[in-house]
């Protein structure tokens, strides 16, 4: 069942007092007493929406600072969070009353409100923005960011629908993957789980009906479980706590609407909870539930040994008892169970000399540190827009742990890719890259790492990034220090490339400046987005800093406004007749820029006797005169007046993709020579694996990139130098 009700819940300043009194911390209740006077004085009479006094917000906001064990700092500014952005006070006068760190605090939760943005997502992505660069100084920002939030959540059904879910969907987004992050479970459950019922709450209201019905079972269930621990432990085990855990309704949700799955097909949907003094107690523990009930296979984590990356530690195993029912038994410490609870906040614990464990304390600020960097990595994005994105890759769940051959753990996001490992181990690992084996096996390097991979990157000394990586790896570290090493590398050519791709969007999008409009044209943009000269701007396209599709129908919308009333003086005369216009380097007869895409029957490469079909929906597909999918007699196939002749532009410069299949005598390293030829030759691998034949051969497939059929001859005849090489075709 639910705890989370839509009832609005505010505190006073009272119950501030008791839980400050109550925690046993050196607070200094002087300082605390003065920050809450000054924020009742400067909110005077203001109300929330609700028509309740505006007081109770920042107080209840303190309530769960304090609740999460941080200092007198950090609860000043949770009761003084909301009075420089909404009041007449300035940071000034918050600086001059309550210290230096009391007012950078307030700055990094204040939102930005001053600054015109073009869209309502750039304003958000600023405001995130601004937060994190705030949070990397200081973690506590995020802390009172994240107690604001779910404050608001839980009094938010005074508000518009819209605006609930607007802030829901920014929960799940943003908010909640940090929160996850940063091991802050109690804040993490509750802002998912407060959102679905914004989002989907008929599917929270079923989830939430089914746990109602089963709930008095289940207790009876978990009682006799700990009768059964207890009786065991007892005399061999001193002070072993039991308890029961539901899982949260969104977890619950997400896999059941959303893997398809029964909720009699999730073995975790509630959990017995042991803590015990000691980490030797936890998997005497273990023994104990293992030898009592039975364990189901592959079912076992051990998180005590292999933490995850927001600190969480635990025993998991999941177990039947005598009637076949499987339920989940999770085993900890007091010291893991605060972590797991409260996660980075529980460093306050530690820094106050609260805890007794200085190795507790140092593992915490060590995380810390680790948090700010893949901060810092967030900030790299240039359009702010991709940083929730990178935000909801990076700091999500269900991360993966892969292994080096030396047996050292990385922990990345699911999904990721060898490059994004290479690039963890470090920088100029993943610049130096030129492969990757699984368990001794080459694999592609868009090969998705599962837990449990042994991954041995292959490097060479010469080698430098491709800049299709970018689409290839997942995490934004990843991709900020290729686009980086593109930036400083290969300015020249990022300006000319950046130029290009700019010239041709204008052209595509009907707009037309001189040399002096360029320039007028993209100062105040410049100015906004920081880049000194126009080569910068150039260059931060080229090298994929800027991305065209978002800016350009902000700068076509700009184009019109600018420009509409000297376009409409001008005569347009009638256009002469003219050679029809190349797309992706073709020409369709009897078409003008017209999308073209590339069939992968065939694959066709410049140089090869092509012909167009005009689909319904997605323009014309090139093919091979010679692929089995063109009728050999056009006029008596079905449709003939869908196929258009077309031929290749001169001089095409653009790269296509080609499958070659290459059947060799099969021995060991066979793979690794093909990676490391093709690597050698600067050629971009899409997919690259192999097949034994059964007769000692083997069959190497390979899908790459080349400029045309003269550039492929080349590359046939470098990999045909390899040893044992029988023959090589295209498919």
């Amino acid at each position: 069942m639910s705890k989370y009700s839509k009832v609005a819940h505010y505190q006073d300043f009272s119950e501030l007092e008791s839980i400050l009194e109550s925690s046993n911390n050196n607070y200094d209740m002087d300082k605390i007493r003065k920050a809450y006077k000054f924020a009742e004085k400067s909110h005077g009479d203001q109300r929330r929406e609700s028509g309740i006094p505006y007081i109770l917000h920042p107080t209840s906001v303190a309530c769960i600072v304090a609740e999460l064990g941080m200092d007198t700092d950090s609860i000043c500014s949770a009761l003084l969070h909301d009075v420089v952005e909404d009041t007449p006070v300035t940071f000034q006068e918050v600086e001059k009353l309550f210290g230096q760190d009391v007012a950078n605090l307030i700055d990094g939760v204040t939102k930005i409100s001053k600054i015109p943005y073009s869209t309502r997502e750039q304003q958000q992505a600023e405001n995130i923005r601004k937060m994190l660069i705030a949070m990397a100084n200081d973690i506590r920002v995020i802390i009172i960011k994240l107690a604001d939030r779910l404050h608001n959540m839980r009094t938010m059904d005074c508000m518009p629908e819209q605006h609930c879910r607007d802030k829901s969907h920014e929960n799940m987004q943003v908010f909640a993957p940090i929160a996850h992050r940063l091991g802050i479970k109690t804040i993490k459950d509750e802002l998912e789980d407060r959102s679905l019922q914004y989002l989907d709450p008929i599917g929270y209201k079923e989830i939430e009906d089914t746990l109602l019905l089963t709930e008095e079972g289940r207790d009876k269930f978990v009682e006799s479980i700990k009768k059964n621990l207890l009786d065991k432990t007892e005399g061999m085990i001193p002070n072993v706590y039991i308890s029961g855990r539901v899982k949260s309704i969104n977890s619950i949700y997400r896999k059941t609407f959303m893997q398809g799955r029964t909720l009699e097909q999730i073995y975790d949907v509630f959990a017995v909870r042991v803590i015990v003094d000691t980490v030797r107690d936890c998997y005497n523990v273990l023994g104990i539930v293992h030898d009592i009930f039975k364990p189901i296979p592959n079912r076992f984590k051990d998180y005590i040994s292999m933490p995850k990356p927001n600190m969480y530690q635990s025993l998991h195993t999941t177990v039947l008892d005598k009637n076949a029912i499987p339920f989940e038994v999770q085993i900890r410490t007091w010291e893991m169970h605060y972590t797991a609870e409260y996660g980075i906040a529980a460093h306050w614990k530690y820094k106050l000399g609260m805890g007794s464990d200085k190795t507790g304390g140092d593992r915490l600020t060590e995380n810390i540190q680790k948090v700010k960097k893949m901060i810092m990595d967030q900030l790299e994005a240039e359009d702010v827009t991709d940083i929730a994105k990178n935000i909801r890759n990076d700091f999500a769940e269900n991360d993966v742990y892969v292994f080096s051959p030396k047996g050292d753990v990385f922990n990345l996001p699911q999904g990721s890719t060898p490059i994004d490992m290479a690039y963890l181990i470090h920088t100029q690992v993943g610049h130096r890259m030129i492969g990757a084996k699984i368990s001794g096996k080459i694999v592609p390097i868009d090969y998705k790492l599962k837990t449990g991979d042994i991954c041995e990157i292959i490097t060479q000394k010469d080698e430098h990034p491709n800049k299709a990586w970018i689409d290839i790896c997942k995490t934004a570290s990843a991709k900020s220090k290729i686009r980086q090493w593109y930036k400083h590398e290969k300015r020249d050519e990022n300006i000319v490339e950046g130029k290009q791709m700019l010239e041709r969007e204008f052209k595509r999008n009907g707009i037309n400046l001189n040399e002096y409009e360029y320039e007028e044209f993209f100062r105040k943009m410049l100015l906004k987005k920081q880049y000194g000269t126009i080569d910068d701007f150039y260059a931060a396209v080229g090298y994929g800093g800027v991305q065209l599709w978002k800016i350009m129908p902000r700068l076509k919308e700009e184009y019109q406004k600018t420009y509409a009333a000297d376009i409409e003086k001008i005569e347009v005369p009638q256009a002469p007749v003219k050679r029809n216009k190349a797309t992706s380097g073709v020409v369709i007869e009897g078409t003008d820029d017209v999308l073209v895409k590339f069939s992968n029957c065939c694959n066709p490469l410049p140089g090869d006797d092509i012909i167009g079909y005009i689909t319904r929906g997605y323009g014309v597909s090139i093919h091979k005169r010679s692929c089995t999918n063109v009728p050999k007699d056009i006029l008596k196939s079905e449709e003939p007046e869908r196929w258009v002749n077309c031929y290749w532009e001169d001089g095409v410069g653009e790269a296509f993709r080609s499958t070659l299949q290459i059947t060799a005598i099969d021995r060991t390293g066979l793979l690794a020579d093909v990676t490391i030829k093709l690597s050698n030759m600067h050629i971009f691998i899409h997919s690259l694996n192999s097949r034994e034949t059964g007769d000692g051969k083997a069959v190497v497939t390979a899908t790459i990139d080349v400029m045309g059929k003269n550039h492929l001859r080349g590359v046939l005849s470098k990999l045909s130098d390899i040893n044992g090489i029988e023959e090589i075709k295209r498919v």
